[in-house]
């Protein structure tokens, strides 16, 4: 799945994604794009909504579905 999300512009914004995608599943193969704004998940279980809320209580902003 791919998230747009707001407010990422450094490496320790794509470390707090990434660990709080991480923390609800370990399986979970993140990458973060920051010029793109993009957050990609692949593998794992983690639901859509689950990784919503996720980046959301981590400081982030959901934006929308990525293409």
């Amino acid at each position: 799945m791919k998230l747009i999300v707001d407010n990422m512009s450094c490496q320790h914004c794509v470390k707090t994604i990434t660990n709080a995608i991480k923390n609800i599943d370990s399986n979970a193969q993140v990458t973060v794009d920051l010029a793109k704004k993009e957050v990609t998940i692949n593998g794992g279980t983690i639901s859509q909504e689950e990784a919503i809320k996720a980046i959301d209580e981590a400081g982030y902003q959901f934006v929308s579905i990525g293409y």
